[in-house]
């Protein structure tokens, strides 16, 4: 039953890839309206699911001090996997028109590592149990919709046809179910594992939260759009602690 489920919600988190089909019917004033409340609620969202739900269960599970050392090793993880992946972006957007294509390239295997990772975390989360992999994969599910978005137009700038850059963006986001399934045949391999598995994507989901999308927020200076900002941020936590009280997580 756990591995369907992680199945299940690792699948579903890789077909929002196919969002980027979303650019194709949106006016792009429209689109970046949305993404200003995507993004907002789910940087939220994802802090929700660290402080009220991950840490909780990881303290529980391994103790507070390896809980919160395991913490920071995901967010210095996280934080040099996305700087090597941007130094060779801008090193190649540096070039002419002729070096588009490896751009695209370090994009897909920056999503391919990213997606792996969501789809461990969701694994270590619903062998935990059942409603913390949901609020898990909410996390996930919300961050990633802005996210893949993204990712299709950075592929359509280095060069990929509509078609491919679906495909191609479909493929590395089943990287997800990949890893989901190799942590869940090799998670009894560790004692706990889940549990460092855990503080390792709240780290990860912190660092997102913080390094990525709130500083995307602090673009927008006008103090009533700023005001409408906390409102999402506060409701993307508010949804995440609901769904975990809710579901007995």
């Amino acid at each position: 039953m756990v591995l369907f489920e992680i199945i299940a919600a690792t699948t579903f988190v890789s077909l929002l890839s196919l969002l980027g089909i979303a650019l194709f019917f949106f006016k792009k004033e429209r689109l970046d309206a949305l993404l200003f409340y995507l993004i907002s609620f789910a940087a939220g969202a994802m802090l929700g699911a660290a402080f009220f739900d991950i840490l909780p269960e990881t303290i529980g599970s391994i103790g507070a001090p390896l809980a919160l050392e395991f913490v920071f090793f995901g967010l210095v993880g996280s934080f040099v996997m996305e700087k090597i992946i941007h130094w060779h972006h801008h090193h190649h957007m540096d070039h002419s028109q002729e070096h588009k294509h490896p751009l695209g390239i370090l994009t897909l295997i920056g999503d391919a590592f990213h997606n792996f990772f969501d789809g461990v975390a969701i694994a270590a989360a619903f062998l935990v149990n059942v409603p913390l992999g949901i609020t898990t994969t909410i996390a996930v599910t919300c961050h990633e919709i802005p996210h893949e978005l993204g990712d299709f137009s950075l592929l359509l700038y280095s060069g990929y046809g509509k078609k491919q850059a679906l495909l191609f963006n479909l493929f590395t986001a089943l990287t997800a179910v990949a890893g989901g399934l190799l942590f869940y045949f090799f998670s009894g391999a560790v004692a706990n594992f889940e549990g460092f598995a855990l503080a390792l994507a709240a780290g990860n989901f912190i660092y997102i939260a913080s390094a990525d999308l709130m500083p995307e927020l602090h673009k927008e200076k006008r103090s009533r759009e700023s005001a409408l900002q906390l409102a999402l941020m506060l409701a993307g936590s508010a949804a995440i602690w609901l769904a975990a009280r809710l579901l007995g997580g």
